[in-house]
């Protein structure tokens, strides 16, 4: 089915009307802080990160001072976060190339982005998106799952969802638009048990087996 720009439309004003200004619920204090929490995410809640980054953060901040913590240091701070083994290895990593390759500062292009250790696309994305402002769609679980099930933009990888995404949301919307999605898919659009009958955007919605 072709996409339909007043639907899509109409479903973005609805999610800005509520959430005029949308937030991450990871905890950071700058964009190199916001990297690490998101690598620390992966298979893992925010609020388990959050727990686990307060102490951190407060005794590193920045690439330099979370690559003399070392491995061995950072994974004590971190063990009660899954992989914290792998995630450890890969944050001190990320901070010494940071040092190195990048003055110590978080670079603004997904391709420097992607050679970080640890970093993939989608968190590459919501770097992007968060810290810097660009209008990039972070396709999480969440955003797969509602952008399949609504639909908004079906595909079978996150990549596939990602660009069909960035085609057919309305430019105005884009800044905010992977918060609302995450949010959307994380509290109403749920994966066992979707909340139709308090959703916005029920009556937009073509999902088949849709409970209201």
């Amino acid at each position: 089915m072709p996409p339909d720009p007043a639907r899509m439309g109409e479903i973005f004003r609805r999610f800005e009307a509520v959430n005029p200004h949308p937030k991450g619920e990871l905890d950071y204090a700058n964009a190199f802080t916001l990297l690490v929490a998101v690598v620390l995410s992966a298979q893992a809640t925010d609020l388990g990160v959050n727990k686990a980054t307060r102490a951190l953060f407060a005794a590193a901040d920045s690439p330099a001072e979370m690559a003399a913590l070392g491995e061995e240091k950072l994974q004590a701070m971190i063990k009660t976060i899954g992989l914290y083994r792998t995630k450890a290895k890969n944050v001190i990593a990320l901070s010494r190339r940071l040092v190195k390759d990048f003055g110590g500062e978080v670079p603004r292009n997904r391709d420097a982005l992607e050679t970080l250790p640890g970093v993939g696309r989608k968190t590459a994305n919501v770097v992007l998106n968060i810290a810097f402002g660009l209008p990039t769609i972070a396709v999480d679980t969440h955003i797969f799952r509602v952008s399949n099930r609504i639909p908004l933009a079906a595909g079978k990888t996150p990549l596939d969802v990602e660009r069909g995404l960035e085609k057919i949301i309305p430019d105005a919307f884009k800044p905010h638009a992977h918060h609302w999605l995450i949010l959307h898919g994380r509290y109403i659009c749920k994966a066992r048990r979707p909340e139709c009958e308090r959703c916005l955007i029920s009556d937009l919605c073509r999902w088949p087996d849709k409970r209201a």
